[in-house]
């Protein structure tokens, strides 16, 4: 089998966090069934993006992965449905605080964790009060769907060196789960635009499938602008939303065709690595 289906989502959140865990939990069901084998929601999905100001009050929501509410009803539903769900999630491990993904597989089963790697700070995203750098290292997931999945959090879709890392390590699709919208700094600037052609730009220069799920809604003022997408190895959007749809975007992607797209471009066969010594070193 060569074909893999997968399902990004959209839907906005409130602070009541069961009622997130529910919403998501349905639209889960929505796409497995119509055939999705891989789901993803949004990131930190079991409440508003709280890392808009800094307040001490918010790590009490941290969780250690085993225990977390959001994680525990993924691996419930990954069971009943035989699908794998991304799970983005606030982690406590200790006294450490983790931006952190479980990738729940078709049994149920947490097949690994991926710890946020680059943890932004700056106006409505002060991630630094809250996350440690993730301790992981970058991640793919063999053994969870008829293809190898990598998974990069949110800032971490910026990064040409996370999509090309997770290809290096056999990546056939590259997920995104995020929490973006308006810049408060700067009510002017859409960075709705600059965010898709990033993770399109991914998907061409390593010629692979992207799948991207955001949140949307208005949360203190801050302006969650949706646009979520799944795009083939070429950068074409095979199913996208714009800025205010709640729902399941679902594609199917072949991935013997993509490795053939993949292998034709050359980009891998006429990599440099001897030139590439800069970008291992600190500015």
């Amino acid at each position: 089998m060569t074909q893999i289906t997968v399902a990004a989502m959209q839907l906005a959140f409130s602070d009541d966090e069961q009622a997130n865990i529910a919403a998501v939990s349905e639209l889960v069901r929505e796409a497995a069934a119509k055939g999705a084998q891989v789901i993803l929601p949004p990131e930190l999905f079991e409440g508003p993006y709280f890392c808009q100001t800094e307040d001490e009050g918010y790590f009490v929501h941290a969780r250690p992965t085993a225990s977390h509410p959001a994680v525990l009803a993924m691996q419930a539903l990954a069971a009943e449905l035989n699908v794998a769900i991304p799970t983005s999630f606030f982690e406590a491990d200790g006294p450490h605080h983790y931006n952190t993904l479980a990738m729940i597989g078709p049994d149920g089963t947490i097949r690994g964790t991926y710890r946020k790697s680059h943890i932004p700070d700056g106006p409505g995203y002060e991630e630094k009060f809250y996350f440690r750098p993730g301790n992981t290292g970058f991640k793919v997931w063999p053994d969870v769907a008829p293809a190898t999945l990598g998974v990069g959090v949110c800032w971490d879709q910026w990064y040409p060196e996370t999509a090309r890392a997770m290809m290096l390590m056999g990546a056939d699709v590259l997920f995104y789960p995020t929490a973006i919208g308006t810049e408060p700094h700067d009510p002017s600037l859409d960075t709705s635009r600059l965010w898709r052609r990033a993770m399109v730009g991914h998907a061409v220069s390593n010629v692979v499938p992207v799948v991207a799920s955001n949140r949307i809604g208005n949360e203190n003022g801050q302006i969650f602008y949706g646009h979520s997408f799944i795009c083939d190895e070429r950068g074409d959007m095979l199913a996208e939303f714009g800025a205010e749809e709640t729902g399941v975007l679902v594609a199917t992607v072949d991935i013997a065709q993509v490795k053939r797209h993949r292998a034709a471009f050359g980009f891998f066969r006429d990599r440099r690595p001897d030139l590439y010594g800069r970008l291992a070193q600190d500015i």
